[in-house]
């Protein structure tokens, strides 16, 4: 019988829980890990390359001890074990009847070089690949499919309706924003950098956008910017924007609670004041997240991917190579370092 190989494996631990902003020292490399290159005897797990990690900003809530009765759709991460998250990764060996040694695959994977993943049937088969394998850690993955249902199943959008996105060059934004010209609508997007405005104007072709650092009354600069309302909000950011946002809707406005990026890092989260609104207005606020909607990948595949060929839907991606490069790729998120859906390289094949 051939022995089996083994090889080192580079993982990101987390070091202990989080409170507060997270730091890169939060997190460490290690080189200590070996991995055997074949599933264990009798299981229907599949071993993979990893090739693409995703940063993602929910991670973050992963990293703090869990409050008794919290909700979560994915485990915590436990101090001095792998962080994981959303990857794309290349099949070395598979006791699973679905997947076969070489086969591409994206879907929830450890944040080190190789995986044995016991939970196969969570992943998804890449068949496309005329298109960049990243674009399945983004516009293709996770983001890609939490867009579509954010917008298309929770807002049902009509043409000519008023849409506002908050973090909106992000790796969920700059999709929705293109979905909504898309749809005909009219569309205006804010961000945290001059860099990033004139990407949602000029590169994603949102009607107009701002920079939220500069407006000292977010009020205004929405009413500046929808002087007849708010139809639907894309709500990537929560706090002082939702407040602001609540006073702009118009009747019967739809709000798509997707992320709260400003709440993550705070230990009291921050009050909204206009939830009173809601009512007069008769609002619909709902939550979701990207799972909800999986079983609507091909329809959504189906829709982006004749964009993508023609070039109708464009998307941005900020990439930092190597594994090493985790811990800063992420914490950037939080401070909006990155521009773009920001990926890690582990491997190119």
């Amino acid at each position: 019988m051939a022995e089996v190989e083994t090889v080192k494996n580079k993982q990101v631990l987390l070091k202990d829980y989080v409170t507060g902003f997270p730091k890169e020292s939060d997190m460490i490399i290690s080189t200590e890990n070996t991995i055997s290159l074949k599933v264990p005897e009798n299981s229907n797990g599949v071993l993979v390359k990893n090739l693409y990690l995703s940063c993602d900003p929910f991670l973050r809530s992963l990293m703090q001890k869990p409050k008794p009765n919290s909700k979560s759709v994915f485990p915590g991460f436990k101090p001095g074990s792998p962080i994981h998250g959303y990857g794309v990764a290349k099949v070395v060996d598979s006791g699973h009847p679905k997947f076969k040694k070489g086969d591409l695959v994206w879907g929830m994977t450890g944040w080190e070089e190789y995986s044995l993943i016991q939970q196969a049937d969570s992943l998804f088969k890449i068949e496309h690949t005329d298109v960049p394998l990243s674009y399945y850690t983004g516009i293709l993955g996770m983001p890609g499919i939490t867009a579509y249902g954010g917008f298309y199943e929770v807002c049902h959008p009509k043409k000519g309706e008023k849409v506002y996105v908050s973090a909106a060059s992000g790796a969920v934004g700059q999709l929705v924003g293109q979905f909504a010209k898309l749809m005909g609508c009219y569309v205006v997007g804010s961000a945290g950098s001059k860099e990033k405005v004139d990407l949602l104007k000029n590169k994603f072709g949102f009607d107009d956008a701002f920079n939220y650092k500069e407006e000292h009354d977010l009020d205004a600069a929405l009413k500046r910017h929808f002087p007849e309302g708010i139809d639907i909000y894309f709500e990537n950011v929560g706090g002082k924007m939702l407040d602001a946002v609540l006073l702009n809707m118009n009747m019967f406005g739809r709000i798509a609670a997707c992320g709260m990026i400003s709440q993550y890092n705070l230990d009291e989260p921050e009050g909204v004041k206009n939830l009173i609104v809601v009512i007069p207005k008769k609002l619909n606020i709902r939550g979701f997240t990207a799972s909800d909607y999986f079983s609507l990948y091909p329809k959504f595949l189906d829709l982006v991917l004749p964009h993508i060929r023609e070039k109708k839907i464009t998307y941005v991606e900020d990439i930092a190579e190597g594994i090493e490069s985790v811990p800063a790729a992420l914490i950037g998120l939080f401070s909006g370092r990155n521009v773009g859906k920001q990926i890690v390289v582990v491997a190119r094949e």
